[in-house]
């Protein structure tokens, strides 16, 4: 097994993405036949509800997730609500999944999506640099 640092986390939606505010994450690669993964998201209990909506429903559901450098590609996840716990004033949210074997080329497809924007080269720079930091859905993501 190998574990690393979940520096941020969204929820991929068909509106959007989502993003949750951390206090910590791990996520752990279980290196088993299955190739699974477990992300534990330790958050506000006041994010409690959706997590709870999705353990409900036995939902399976895309998130991306940077791992231990915030200049990392989020690296795409499907995952299922296994457990919430509380601790506190926070909760546990334990995930269980796969890592999603399409990882885009985000600064590729963003390039491609502002050039085909007609991004003016006067702007293009600034744009490319600020959706790499924002993130942005792109249209083919």
């Amino acid at each position: 097994m190998k574990t690393f640092k979940m520096l941020s986390f969204d929820l991929v939606t068909k509106d959007g993405i989502q993003t949750f505010p951390l206090v910590d994450g791990i996520i752990i690669n279980q290196e088993n036949s299955h190739q699974s993964w477990i992300l534990e998201l330790f958050m506000e209990r006041q994010y409690r509800s959706t997590f709870q909506h999705l353990l409900e429903k036995a939902a399976v559901f895309n998130v991306r997730a940077v791992i231990s450098f915030p200049d990392n590609e989020p690296a795409p996840f499907q995952v299922a609500v296994h457990t919430i716990q509380e601790i506190g004033e926070h909760i546990s949210v334990l995930l269980k999944g796969k890592l999603k074997t399409k990882r885009s080329k985000y600064a590729e497809q963003l390039l491609a999506e502002l050039l085909a924007e007609g991004v003016s080269l006067d702007n293009l720079l600034d744009r490319f640099s600020h959706d790499m930091k924002e993130r942005p859905k792109l249209k083919n993501d």
